[in-house]
């Protein structure tokens, strides 16, 4: 690395790979620990944490403390490559720690894991997940305790083959009995059938995993339940189950296309949701004693799935290419056989696409409470809505011209609804007051307005993820030069 690269990047400060001390201490190593069990990182000892550099006169025989001071707190160990960098004239001492291949590290008895610039102490579970991670295997592909084959549901398994079979991912014979299928599923270990073995083809899954269900609740005002249910039986079941109380309790409109068969628009496209389900019951941490959530509400939908995301991915990787990180791999396996998943590590892109095509607000991703929520939101832009929000004609059809182009500019205003340009001006001013569309771009031709959902997307804040449309309007006598009504066009 160049010195100009390496000012840089130590004046960006501390992250998720890099470390600034000031002097080398018990932090410095616990954060060596750290670094081995995420994706490895550098230590710059003699710069300050606001990236000023402060030089350190250190010989070859402090620079080998330094190391075994490390290598003997950790086990397994750790041997980081220790050299001396020139920083602006000063000596800085950089200390490179790779990630290890068999975590989790620990730090005297203690293990930490990078998360942002901070070293967080990892739980049990964690300790767990992440050694299990490393070792290529997971929970799901553990034996159960007490369970036996005489547990498993034949006909499930059954079922498996055929999917597989007409899915073209596995040519899987219809007379193979189905001992020898999981077998070769490898979901049978120590002659015992493995958890994802119980989750997805057993005939009491949720015995003992009474967490294993999916809990479906109805609300209205937030806090009153109006229809609540609890799916068990297998994972396959529960998808299929959780979709049925979805259909029962959204909305769906029929639209005449000309086409042989009316088109379905639902509050929500059934297709996002159920890529999410399968999503949320295939990656969730069967461990924790808590129900994957389906919870609806007046105005959006959000799934609930516990465990938050799996150790070595971060909710900022997940809207960009990324690695698949599994959590249960034996799970996942037989999904993605009967093609319920695709390609690992592409569901999310898969879901915000769906909702795309469906023009309907992409779905937030948070973590809170030990779960990955996904909210799907309702596409409340609607005539009838915004009519009751007291939009005009004019202003209603160019929130649908919006919806169905992206934005509009004043120019295509006055083309879609025949009014002059002052008209067109007040028109759209009083659709940025009701928080529908927002400005973009500069004053003049340069001006466009977007929906102020599609401007934010998954990122939006969440003031913006319901237009105020009932905040007053700025009230402005009718111009002279404005059309009588809507012109609709196209």
């Amino acid at each position: 690395m160049s010195p100009e690269k390496l000012r840089e990047l130590i004046a960006g400060g501390e992250s998720e790979a890099v470390e600034l001390k000031e002097s080398f201490d018990r932090e410095a190593v616990e954060t060596a620990g750290a670094f081995a069990n995420t994706r490895g990182g550098t230590i710059y000892v003699g710069v300050s944490r606001k990236g000023e550099s402060l030089g350190r006169e250190v010989g070859p025989e402090t620079l080998s403390e330094w190391s075994n001071q490390v290598s003997q707190s950790t086990d397994p160990r750790v041997i980081p490559d220790v050299e001396t960098r020139d920083v602006g004239g000063k000596t800085v001492v950089a200390m490179v720690i790779r990630e290890s291949p068999l975590r989790p590290v620990s730090v005297k008895g203690r293990c930490y894991r990078r998360v942002g610039a901070s070293n967080r102490v990892m739980t049990p579970a964690e300790i767990s997940e992440m050694h299990l991670q490393s070792t290529g295997s997971s929970w799901d592909l553990q034996p159960a305790p007490g369970k036996t084959l005489q547990d498993m549901d034949p006909d499930k398994v059954r079922n498996y083959v055929r999917l597989a079979n007409a899915s073209g991912r596995k040519h899987i014979p219809e007379a193979e009995s189905f001992e020898r299928v999981l077998r070769k599923l490898e979901l049978i270990k120590e002659r015992r059938p493995t958890w994802a073995a119980v989750l997805l083809f057993g005939k009491r899954p949720q015995s003992p995993l009474m967490q294993a269900v999916v809990h479906c609740g109805l609300f209205k005002q937030e806090s009153r339940v109006i229809d609540d249910r609890m799916i068990e039986g297998s994972l396959v079941d529960q998808v299929e189950e959780a979709l049925k109380f979805i259909q029962k309790n959204t909305n769906v409109e029929f639209v005449i296309t000309g086409k042989p068969a009316r088109d379905e628009i639902w509050d929500y496209p059934l297709e996002a949701l159920r890529e999410a389900l399968i999503n949320a019951v295939c990656h969730r941490d069967y461990t924790v004693p808590s129900n994957t959530d389906i919870r609806i509400h007046d105005d959006r939908l959000e799934i609930w799935s516990p465990g938050g995301l799996p150790l070595g991915i971060t909710l900022p990787e997940l809207f960009k290419p990324h690695k698949s990180v599994l959590r249960n791999k034996g799970i996942a396996s037989v999904l993605y056989d009967i093609g319920w998943i695709e390609k690992w590590g592409s569901g999310i892109d898969k879901i915000r696409r769906l909702c795309r095509e469906a023009k309907r607000p992409e779905p937030d991703y948070e973590e809170r409470q030990q779960s990955v929520i996904a909210t799907f939101r309702k596409d409340v832009l609607k005539d009838d809505y915004l009519r009751r929000g007291g939009l005009n004609e004019r202003q209603i059809a160019a929130v649908a011209y919006v919806k169905e182009h992206g934005s509009i500019t004043n120019r295509e205003y006055r083309k879609l609804t025949g009014v002059i340009v002052r008209t067109a001006t007040r028109d759209l001013a009083g659709l940025s007051e009701s928080g529908v569309i927002r400005q973009m771009g500069g004053a003049g031709r340069g001006t466009k307005y977007v929906l102020v959902s599609r401007e934010t997307g998954h990122k939006q804040d969440k003031q913006d993820t319901k237009p105020d449309i009932n905040r007053p309007q700025t009230r402005h006598k009718p111009d002279k030069g404005a059309a009588k009504g809507p012109k609709r066009t196209g």
